[in-house]
């Protein structure tokens, strides 16, 4: 498959989208708990693009025919991806930085390889065990080691889990988009992720206050649910669709460029030199992993 233009310019704009996400997130989590917030963002979302989906069945009048099979696959992709690593995404920002949860999680392509080898059976070659072992020395710089085991420490081992649980659903992604469109994965998964959710945010809004007296608070949880759920998770199903697994996820960097620029410019973040030194690995690894040498 041809690298597609369109698809590029889909996976860019969802990894950069999701790059201003921690930033945002970073914000909002004050004032909402964490699993809340999820909760919030996936109801929004779920509502925009169920009513898009019906809009274009009702004018095309093409109905998918959806298998018991396919509802358990819709549904794992709603659990692993975008209930599981999302939830992780957003305790692990809570608790380090924004600018950190950017660049661990975008060890994620390193970590597509491996699942794309025990799912898919892709070939696990000498290039991708390299990028492996490269972006896992770029996670260990970045996360670091503190004796007294902080709130920052288990916020970015929070984040690994993260990163792990959506280079899984990526994968999955994959699989499904051999069958339904990308509106309808997106669609049912977030559906199952809100379904997943909802007991979680009842249990812990019986323990942690909800704070929605500010506007901006307000606005945020719009843009996470409308910008960065509904139209992110569209752009980058849609961009997996129409690329080659192994180079769409080479965009995934443009996230972690993003939120380290709007850590430092909008919270004051300081960027020391383990981030620089694991961001390095990181991008190694990626780069190992997804640009071919040219064959004559």
């Amino acid at each position: 498959m041809k690298p597609s233009v369109t698809g590029a310019i889909c996976l860019s704009l969802a990894a950069s989208i999701w790059g201003s996400m921690y930033v945002v997130s970073k914000y909002v989590l004050d004032f909402v708990p964490p699993i809340t917030l999820v909760c919030f963002r996936y109801m929004i979302a779920f509502a925009i693009l169920y009513t898009l989906l019906k809009r274009e069945q009702w004018k095309n009048k093409k109905h998918e025919k959806i298998q018991l099979k396919d509802w358990l696959l819709l549904g794992w992709i709603g659990f692993i991806g975008y209930f599981i690593s999302i939830a992780l995404q957003f305790m692990g920002t809570k608790w380090s930085d924004a600018h950190t949860g950017a660049l661990i999680t975008s060890a994620t392509p390193a970590f597509m390889v491996l699942f794309a080898w025990i799912i898919l059976k892709e070939a696990l070659t000498a290039r991708k065990i390299l990028s492996l072992v490269l972006a896992t020395i770029g996670v260990i710089f970045i996360v670091g080691y503190n004796p007294y085991l902080g709130t920052y420490f288990w916020g970015s081992i929070i984040l690994v889990g993260a990163a792990i649980t959506w280079a899984l659903l990526s994968v999955y992604v994959k699989v499904a988009s051999l069958r339904f469109s990308t509106l309808v994965i997106t669609t049912y998964a977030i559906g199952f992720a809100v379904i997943f959710t909802i007991p979680w945010m009842v249990w812990e809004l019986k323990t942690h206050p909800l704070v929605l007296e500010s506007s901006s608070v307000i606005l945020g949880i719009l843009y996470l649910g409308i910008v960065a759920t509904a139209g992110a998770f569209f752009l980058w199903n849609k961009g997996l669709e129409l690329m080659d697994a192994s180079i769409g996820s080479l965009f995934f960097f443009f996230q972690p460029v993003v939120g380290a620029f709007l850590g430092w410019f909008v919270l004051h973040e300081e960027l020391n030199s383990n981030f620089f030194m694991g961001g390095f690995f990181i991008l190694m690894g990626v780069l190992v992993v997804t640009i071919q040498p040219r064959r004559k």
